[in-house]
């Protein structure tokens, strides 16, 4: 069993904002290695009150979209979270997805420039502050090869593991094994001994994902070609229903964690022995909601 305990992803939705709060503080005091906030439910808001609700955990977005807010604003308020907590919050950001940014009528230019451009212009913000660690969402190489050239660090959403050694081997020795650089990973994690029923909900969290290019492509160079076609396939013939029949076992036990206390804290032994030094579970239950499965998971423990 794991000894190496992982972060936890939390979001904080309305009408549960002081109860994740309260989840927060229990996370820091189970001496859990961090808090990683998604977009969903403003992630950034919710840093700012896990700041000041919390005395040690380190904590930070995974990730938050770069086109939502003025650059200007993004640089006051990612200054303002690590001089309130004592530099544990770490802004981790990313480029989104075309059909999410579509939503927002926002339109996306090519994903390495525009992040190059962010990082730039968020440096060049006057009078700020002082920025904290800046991690990039990454996927392929060349996103990778760009967070160690501008960044303090990468965060993966729904990794392969078994890719895990070709993509950081675009990392050099020292980011790859020091302490310097984070890496990060958020894995769609489901505990129960109904094994079966922790995999249809890990498949039906990633089949969303399944339909973003980006992610088929992610995935196709990590082996999944027959997968990812079939995804295609289903798609082009208008059957959204069955896009999840062609998402494997192999490649949902690749990318995800599912079954027992004992299956699960193996899993995240076998990522921290990927290269993910911080694995982030992202926690969903078979018999209930997000407070639901994380009490499953502090269970584990």
């Amino acid at each position: 069993m794991s000894d190496r305990l992982p972060a936890v992803s939390l979001a904080a939705v309305p009408g549960r904002r002081n109860t994740t709060l309260e989840v927060a503080q229990e996370i820091e005091r189970r001496g859990f290695q961090g808090i990683y906030c998604p977009s969903l439910g403003d992630g950034l808001a919710l840093c700012e009150a896990i700041a000041l609700v919390t005395n040690e955990i380190h904590f930070g977005t995974s990730i938050t979209p770069i086109y939502t807010r003025h650059v200007n604003e993004f640089a006051a308020t990612a200054s303002f979270i690590p001089e309130v907590s004592n530099g544990r919050f770490r802004f981790g950001v990313g480029v989104s997805h075309a059909p999410a940014m579509d939503r927002l009528g926002v339109t996306q230019g090519m994903p390495l420039s525009d992040m190059r451009k962010f990082i730039n212009d968020l440096k060049a913000v006057p009078r700020a502050g002082e920025l904290p660690p800046i991690v990039l969402a990454t996927l392929r190489s060349k996103m990778i090869h760009l967070a160690e050239e501008i960044g303090q660090g990468m965060v993966f959403a729904n990794g392969a593991r078994s890719h895990m050694n070709d993509s950081l081997a675009a990392l050099s020795d020292a980011s790859r094994t020091g302490d310097e650089f984070y890496i990060g990973n958020m894995i769609p994690t489901c505990i129960t001994d109904d094994e079966a029923a922790a995999m249809a909900v890990n498949r039906r969290t990633l089949t969303g994902y399944s339909m973003l290019p980006n992610y088929r492509n992610y995935w196709k160079e990590a082996g999944y070609v027959e997968e990812m076609e079939g995804v295609e396939s289903a798609m082009a013939a208008g059957e959204m229903d069955k896009v999840g029949d062609h998402l494997s076992d192999r490649w949902l036990a690749d990318t995800t964690l599912f079954g027992s206390a004992t299956k699960v804290r193996d899993g995240i032994e076998a990522w921290f022995d990927a290269g993910i030094k911080t694995p982030i579970i992202v926690p969903s239950s078979a018999s209930g909601g997000q407070m639901k499965a994380i009490e499953e998971f502090f269970a584990i423990w």
